[in-house]
């Protein structure tokens, strides 16, 4: 039985980009997820019936998530034998997140439960029930794990990633100027030099 590599994308990236990692983790098998879970409820449906058979299948199973993917993973996963996390950006902390969306959006809780969902106008939608979720699931994730950060995200709060890497005794890495989304050539070489010094 072979090692696997699950790599899962953010908002907007496709399992096609799992080719980018082959290069690190040459003695295993590695695999792009093409899910289309849009919340972490779905995400839990999703993801488990898939990662049960590779499991079963594979000596170890390392997951590389990026973004979103990595907050829906550390939800349906948690309790799974994942040998090891790479997290790029991830996002750890719905609930902030959420809340911060709807301080810029100048949208109150009681006006959000009401409504039960509403567009932020920058084309991301606000629900109450991913806040109640959110609020009432707190990430409890145990594998051992690497996160990639860039200094300037603008989705989480260096506090924040700071906290959450503590909390799971997770190596923190911190690209200076870099961004949520590593996409330049030299974001893409520092992330490359990153996962290189952990794989």
């Amino acid at each position: 039985m072979k090692d696997i590599v699950v790599y899962i994308h953010g908002k907007g990236g496709s399992a096609q980009e799992a080719v980018h990692f082959q290069q690190f983790f040459a003695d295993s098998d590695v695999l792009g997820f093409d899910y289309e879970a849009r919340t972490p409820w779905d995400a839990k449906e999703e993801f488990v019936p898939f990662f049960e058979p590779i499991l079963e299948s594979h000596k170890s199973v390392t997951i590389v998530a990026n973004s979103i993917g990595a907050f829906f993973a550390m939800h349906a996963l948690q309790g799974m034998e994942i040998k090891r996390a790479y997290f790029i950006s991830p996002i750890v902390n719905m609930q902030n997140l959420i809340e911060k969306m709807m301080s810029q959006a100048r949208v109150s809780e009681d006006e959000l439960r009401d409504r039960g969902e509403l567009d932020t106008g920058s084309g991301e939608k606000l629900s109450w029930k991913y806040l109640c979720y959110a609020r009432e699931h707190p990430i409890c994730w145990t594998a051992p794990t690497h996160i990639l950060y860039g200094e300037k995200d603008d989705l989480t709060s260096f506090e924040t990633i700071c906290e959450f890497a503590n909390q799971i005794k997770a190596t923190l890495t911190v690209m200076k100027n870099g961004e949520h989304r590593f996409h330049t050539a030299e974001q893409m070489r520092f992330l490359d030099d990153w996962i290189q010094r952990y794989s």
